[in-house]
């Protein structure tokens, strides 16, 4: 079995959260990746399971030795996603299953190109689209978690997430979580097995 490196994007409200998490379940050779950070661990958060928490200095020492394949401040604080934990469990035939949002996943992708090698074998992306926008909005105000002018606001940020959806090798439109998990999980065990094959609009 191939190991791959898999990517998946989704504006908020996709449920791309869910759809990672039946994965992992249904898939045991799969590990998520995890990111490192500069902010300190938040409730029962677990250093090396939630995130890889570290100071600034070391953040900026990663920085220097070239060990991100992706980095980003939000809010503040630095989070990346280191180079050599990937490349050590893909060289151990792992797969691992990164959930990033669309700057992420285009600075991993451009590695990917520019490097080749294992990590640009085992590289494949996926866009998780809902049906529409009126279902995205409808299921955020469903949430009951977000004030009116959050939901604005993210479903500014889908629009804009969404003009990205066409650089992802694969995408699934989740209009049914139950037929959307069953897909992503094919697609992925056909990545594995074989060459991966574009599948856009399932």
């Amino acid at each position: 079995m191939k190991p791959l490196l898999i990517i998946v994007s989704a504006p908020s409200g996709a449920g791309k959260t869910t759809l990672c998490e039946r994965l992992l379940a249904a898939c045991d050779w799969i590990q998520y990746s995890v990111s490192c950070t500069t902010r300190q661990p938040r409730g029962r958060e677990v250093n090396g399971v939630n995130y890889e928490f570290v100071e600034p200095e070391q953040f900026a020492a990663y920085v220097e030795e070239d060990d991100f394949l992706e980095h980003a401040v939000v809010h503040g604080f630095q989070y990346g996603t280191r180079r050599s934990p990937v490349l050590a469990a893909l060289q151990q035939g792992k797969s691992i299953l990164m959930d990033i949002d669309v700057q992420g996943a285009a600075q991993i992708r451009s590695a990917a190109r520019r490097e080749g090698g294992l990590l640009g074998d085992a590289f494949t992306d996926v866009f998780i689209e809902p049906p529409s926008l009126e279902v995205l909005r409808e299921r955020l105000s469903g949430r009951g978690e977000d004030a009116p002018d959050v939901i604005e606001k993210r479903m500014t940020n889908a629009i804009e997430e969404m003009r990205s959806a066409d650089d992802y090798t694969h995408r699934i439109i989740n209009g049914d979580i139950d037929e959307a998990a069953a897909t992503f999980e094919r697609l992925v065990r056909g990545c594995a097995k074989v060459t991966c094959a574009d599948s856009r609009g399932h």
